[in-house]
């Protein structure tokens, strides 16, 4: 096995992350306290929402808001196959069941035109997650939404600074749900986000992710251990204050890489749409001829990280199997055997870029 010089991800933890989690340690409050409530004011501030409500991951935070929405057993979430398992698994957890549409073949989102044919009367929520950094048409899901009367819930876990007309990813459905996973464009060690404009349900998203509980000891529904810790909401608000320029480094070096494989005939580099601002939690290129694998061994040989993000549809996983789900999507199918994501993360240098340029080169020769 190669030696990696170039990862696939790598967090930016700073002196001003260290000494903000010894303050909190020294406070003696490291459990929930006022680092959190900060931390969800200044990130419901940062992309344009009312209300944020911290959780320990973003699993949990996808869990709690669609509790929050009231949706529970015999419902149905439209939402897409190619995505981390959280998006489907956060649906099941609640009792209800996920309903798989296909992807734009550009973004890799859910594409709008196959929402409503899937639409019952069991639907009661779309959730279009807004992948490797890019919003999915968030007009088009909001126009169906509303003539159905569905509730909008945007898995925004990889979109920390995403825009889409302008407009922040975090503020563009009923709710959305970020993590702060190490991997993320922006990090507490683990925790997640939801962001809503919605009161009610903000405050039921409060009740669900402390166990069911508005008031110290009266439990009104059942709830759960979903809390941030003021440790990770200290880390937080530092990396916020950098996230735009962690941003920025991500979308330099995608362009950067751009340019450097556009004479590539073998790939094809990311579509971004004219009306978003993508901020490239992944740099995700589409692999013709079906030379991924190869190309994705070619470079670990060359120690360069890079990663298949998603090799297997959700229908297609074991658990979803056994679940009765029979299904294949065309597009979906295509795109799991096409993409492979390369660094892309704001500590490359342009000697680490280059190295990712010469190395698919000299596979594509």
């Amino acid at each position: 096995m190669a030696d990696i010089k170039v990862s696939i991800a790598s967090p930016i933890i700073e002196e001003e992350e260290i000494n903000a989690v010894i303050e909190v340690m020294k406070s003696g409050m490291i459990a929930q306290g006022p680092k959190v409530i900060e931390f969800e004011e200044e990130f419901a501030k940062y992309v344009g929402a009312k209300y944020g409500i911290a959780t320990n991951s973003g699993t949990s935070a996808l869990h709690v808001a669609l509790l929050a929405a009231g949706i529970g057993e015999g419902d149905e979430v439209i939402t897409t196959p190619f995505t981390f398992a959280a998006t489907g698994n956060s649906i099941l957890y609640t009792g209800a069941r996920p309903v798989f549409v296909d992807i734009d073949p550009e973004t890799f989102t859910i594409d709008p035109a196959k929402i409503e044919e899937a639409i019952t009367d069991k639907t009661k929520a779309i959730m279009p997650v807004q992948l490797y950094g890019q919003s999915a048409d968030m007009d088009a899901i909001m126009k169906i939404a509303k003539e159905h009367d569905l509730i909008v819930i945007e898995d925004a876990a990889q979109a920390h600074g995403a825009e889409y007309k302008g407009e922040k990813v975090g503020n563009l459905g009923d709710m959305a749900c970020f993590s702060f996973y190490p991997t993320k464009n922006m990090t507490t060690s683990e925790g997640g986000m939801i962001t809503t404009n919605n009161e009610k349900f903000a405050e039921n998203a409060k009740i669900y992710r402390a166990h069911g509980s508005a008031t110290k000891y009266h439990h009104d529904v059942l709830g759960y251990n979903f809390r941030m810790t003021d440790i990770a909401a200290a880390i937080g608000l530092e990396q916020l204050k950098k996230i735009d320029s962690f941003n920025d480094s991500r979308i330099a070096n995608a362009k950067y890489l751009n340019e450097g494989l556009a004479d590539v005939d073998l790939i094809e580099t990311p579509i971004v749409k004219d009306d978003c601002k993508h901020v490239y939690h992944q740099y995700t290129i589409k692999i013709k001829d079906g030379k991924r694998d190869e190309l994705s061994d070619h470079l670990i040989e060359n120690g360069i990280g890079n990663g298949i993000y998603y090799p297997i549809p959700l229908y297609d996983q074991v658990l979803y199997k056994e679940m009765g789900y029979d299904q294949s999507l065309p597009v979906t199918e295509e795109i799991v055997e096409e993409v492979l994501s390369l660094p892309v993360h704001a500590k490359l240098t342009e000697e680490d870029l280059d190295l990712i340029i010469k190395a698919i080169k000299e596979f594509a020769e």
